[in-house]
């Protein structure tokens, strides 16, 4: 499988970004799916995840209530939406497949077929 990333760009702080997380070569629909970030000088870490049929999901504490994570399996594409954006949020955002099927998974070792990335800079 590969997964291209895609969505991202300049936006203020407050503002609001969708990302998406297009899968080709094969079907996504029965694997969790995750959204990791990596800041400059930092190390890769879990944003959120969400289970194959999309009805739970899980968030890393910095940004519950203000990302959701969505997918529809028949665009076999995965979705981040982010609101209220800070320039904390600044990192080049990857989305990818977690290998045994378990979404609570937050380990990027946990996960495989890590596309490109897309850049998200928040600043005014």
């Amino acid at each position: 499988v590969q997964l291209q990333a895609s969505g991202g760009g300049l936006v203020q702080p407050g503002g609001s970004l969708r990302l998406s997380c297009a899968a080709s070569g094969r079907t996504i629909a029965r694997s969790p799916m995750g959204w990791f970030r990596q800041a400059p000088g930092k190390e890769r870490e879990f944003v959120a995840s969400i289970n194959a049929s999309g009805h739970r999901t899980n968030y890393a504490d910095f940004v519950k209530g203000r990302f959701t994570i969505t997918r529809d399996n028949a665009q076999n594409t995965v979705y981040l939406r982010m609101t209220s954006l800070k320039p904390e949020d600044t990192a080049v955002y990857y989305c990818a497949v977690n290998k045994i099927g378990n979404f609570y998974q937050r380990s990027p070792d946990d996960y495989y077929a890590w596309g490109q990335g897309t850049l998200v800079t928040v600043s005014s």
